[in-house]
């Protein structure tokens, strides 16, 4: 187990690593300033941490700062963001005037439910030695569709917009894009997948092979 652990923090220590930190911070921030009616400084908050998700990988290859850790650190960061926010909105959802939004909550467990898999199945992988998949070109596209469909929502969605003073975005958009967020996200997963059966293969069906001979 500490080989394990000291693979993940060799050189460990980088810019994006930073942020990476810097956003999981920033989670109970957000819940606390939506707690308390802060709707437009949440929405700040929320909007700064996707800015910095779409930044740190840049940061990373730029100046060759690419890590282990920072591999399972930023989508850590990311599911927990995740976590946070779909919890709010399915509790504020689900209590809503409208009924149609009422019935549409429980799509936001979807996310919670997907990464809750992937954080399971990502930790039985680094007990058995293997490398949790990496974030892919469908894992980039769902993140971004996600903070971009939530920022959206808490600036202007029903119900919890900070500026649905000026504007409230329509019911049934504001669905269609949650909807769109959630079919990436599940797709993302399933892209997963083929690289996580194969690890297991490689792993345990050379074992077996080799005990047969």
């Amino acid at each position: 187990m500490k080989e394990k652990l000291g693979y993940y923090f060799e050189n460990w220590k980088t810019i994006p690593n930073l942020i990476s930190f810097i956003r999981i911070i920033f989670i109970p921030i957000f819940a606390i300033l939506f707690y308390n009616g802060e709707t437009i400084a949440a929405a700040i908050i929320l909007a700064l941490s996707a800015l910095s998700d779409m930044v740190d990988g840049k940061i990373a290859r730029r100046f060759n700062q690419v890590s282990n850790l920072g591999k399972i650190l930023d989508p850590i960061a990311d599911k927990l963001t995740v976590f946070a926010i779909a919890i709010i909105l399915y509790l504020k959802f689900s209590v809503a005037e409208h009924e149609a939004l009422r019935s549409f909550a429980w799509v936001y467990l979807m996310f919670i439910i997907k990464d809750l898999i992937m954080i399971v199945f990502g930790f039985i992988m680094i007990l058995l030695g293997l490398r949790p998949c990496a974030a892919e070109i469908y894992g980039k596209i769902a993140t971004t569709a996600f903070f971009v469909v939530m920022v959206i929502i808490m600036a202007i969605g029903p119900e919890v917009g900070a500026f649905r003073e000026y504007f409230i975005l329509p019911d049934n958009i504001t669905m269609l894009l949650v909807d769109i967020a959630a079919i990436s996200s599940w797709i993302a997963f399933l892209s997963y997948l083929p690289d996580v059966f194969r690890q297991f293969k490689n792993k345990f069906g050379n074992k077996k092979g080799s005990v047969n001979n």
